[in-house]
């Protein structure tokens, strides 16, 4: 199990749920933008928000920015150790950096103090991308081992100094080298490990690459906290990360939509009628597990796991609830009928 810190008042690591974050893509001194933004992503279900921080503006910003929103909110500092220090002085509620590069142990042991001095945990957050040159050498490029080399490097200059309130990402654009890489150091250390496949891509692809990746290692029980990267709106991350938590088994908020394939069997037309149940179930809450089946004689057998169901037949169809046969109804109103059961569960 990994050591466990606190991001403002969510617990990372240490068995503690597995909380999801994104990052925000307005620009940092636009205060109203950019809680704007956040209050947005609390309600799609973000639970730590990250802001760049680029100059003193918007490390100044900071504390406004809390002021106005109700999740922890994380700094994304690089190089200048000047923008960390007023961070924290802002009362950020946790610091993004690298230690190894922002200067001499000097100004590492300066950042750690004023974290510690304000309960404010650092993540070290390497990516394959801007890896170091002698690292790239050693390793001929960005290997699962020049990242955590990388890694443990930044969180040893942290550790002389006596701060271990670390939690540490290795992201690459690969998948395999992703999961490779923190399979590695979830073995080296005990510190949380923050997942992510960074560079993903749009949604298309950028929702597989980060299922594949981000869902394998929570599977094998590696990764204490997340956030999906995808060129698209942050909300949509937060939306991609509750469905991959929800598909490793580690959440159940909201409905389970299961639904057939089709096959020749099948006598309704499915698909939009899937569709159809998918966006009407959006703002249901309920922990239930909804089927849309397309064969009548099979269906509410295959899917007796659900709480409640549907089964197209030649015409008509079947409302059913775990597996057992409730009434038949026309076909144009499957959908309304199925509606009116989940709203009775």
């Amino acid at each position: 199990m990994t050591k466990q810190i606190l991001v403002g008042n969510v617990p990372v690591g240490g068995g503690a749920p597995v909380s999801i974050q994104s990052m925000c893509n307005t620009k940092t001194h636009d205060v109203p933008a950019t809680v704007e933004q956040i209050l947005r992503l609390e309600e799609a279900g973000c639970e730590i928000v990250r802001v760049a921080v680029p100059d003193m503006a918007a490390a100044r910003a900071v504390g406004r920015i809390k002021s106005g929103i109700h999740i922890p909110l994380v700094a994304d500092i690089h190089f200048d150790y000047k923008l960390a220090l007023e961070c924290a002085a802002q009362g950020v509620d946790k610091i993004r950096i690298n230690p190894g590069n922002i200067g001499g142990e000097d100004r590492v042991k300066a950042v750690a103090d004023a974290c510690q001095a304000g309960k404010i945990p650092i993540r070290i957050g390497v990516n394959g991308g801007s890896l170091e040159k002698e690292l790239l050498r050693k390793y001929g490029g960005a290997t699962p081992e020049a990242l955590v080399e990388s890694a443990l490097g930044h969180a040893a200059l942290l550790e002389r100094s006596g701060f271990t309130d670390l939690c540490i990402s290795v992201k690459c654009s690969s998948v395999p080298v992703t999961m490779e890489a923190y399979r590695l150091l979830s073995q080296r250390r005990p510190y949380p490990l923050h997942l992510g496949v960074t560079e993903a891509g749009t949604p298309s692809m950028g929702l597989l690459k980060s299922a594949m990746g981000i869902g394998g290692l929570l599977c094998l029980g590696v990764g204490d906290t997340l956030r999906v990267t995808l060129t698209a709106d942050p909300v949509e991350e937060v939306y991609a990360a509750k469905r991959i938590l929800a598909a490793a088994g580690l959440r159940r908020e909201g409905p389970n939509l299961i639904a057939c394939p089709t096959c020749g069997r099948t006598n309704i037309d499915l698909i939009p009628m899937a569709e159809e149940v998918e966006r009407r179930l959006a703002g249901c809450k309920k922990p239930i597990t909804v089927a849309v089946m397309g064969c009548a004689v099979n269906g509410p057998g295959e899917a007796s796991a659900a709480d409640v169901g549907i089964a197209g037949g030649l015409g008509e169809g079947l409302i059913f609830r775990k597996g057992q046969i409730l009434r038949k109804v026309p076909q144009e109103r499957l959908v309304d009928e199925l509606m009116k059961e989940i709203e009775m569960l």
